[in-house]
């Protein structure tokens, strides 16, 4: 099985959750609005139907679009 190309790790423990694109760190999200902006820096076409689909994308540690800190 093939693990999802993109990775929202799980909740740092000031907030924000790293976010990876194979292997690639492209930041540090605190919102669904920057993740958003890291996908779409990363030449992702239309990145907000992805977030839900766990074909393209896998939410580590935490519920999807969980912010705060834990």
């Amino acid at each position: 099985m093939e693990h999802p190309p993109i990775v929202v790790h799980q909740l740092s423990p000031t907030g924000g959750r790293r976010v990876t694109v194979r292997g690639r760190i492209l930041g540090l999200a605190y919102s669904d609005d920057e993740l958003l902006i890291f996908l779409e820096g990363a030449g992702l076409q239309d990145p907000e139907r992805v977030l839900d689909d766990p074909g393209w994308v896998e939410w580590r540690g935490g519920r999807a679009h969980q912010w705060d800190a834990a």
